[in-house]
């Protein structure tokens, strides 16, 4: 396999992993911001609001990761610092997803370590 389909398939691995476990959060995270919930849409100032928009916001900057990948094959010099970027990243999105480590929907590899992750590939 040639090197430029190699780094294209381990860069759509890498983001495929940050939608699911992404996506998994904001599937626990969306129905507290409904009215029927009980909730101001997350946007009171009471604590309850402002912990639930904190970690949205938390959980929507780690999961931005696109042009990051992207730079592990435009930027070969800066792959070091955007391994690490991405590792960050996916231990934040790992700490918030495992909450719900007893959910029927969380994954296994929720709990994969950054290194199995970024590292791997």
């Amino acid at each position: 396999m040639d090197n430029e389909h190699s780094d294209h398939s381990d860069h759509h691995d890498i983001e495929q992993r940050f939608r699911r476990i992404t996506g998994f959060i904001e599937a626990r995270l969306t129905p507290l911001f409904d009215p029927a919930n009980g909730s101001d849409h997350g946007f009171g100032m009471d604590d309850t609001s402002r912990a639930l928009r904190a970690t949205r916001y938390t959980v929507q900057a780690a999961s931005a990761v696109g042009g990051l990948v992207e730079k592990r094959s435009t930027a070969p010099e800066l792959r070091q610092v955007v391994d690490q970027a991405l590792e960050h990243n996916w231990d934040v999105l790992r700490s918030v997803a495992r909450m719900w480590e007893d959910h029927p929907d969380f994954l296994k590899e929720f709990k994969a370590h950054s290194w199995d992750v970024v590292g791997a590939v």
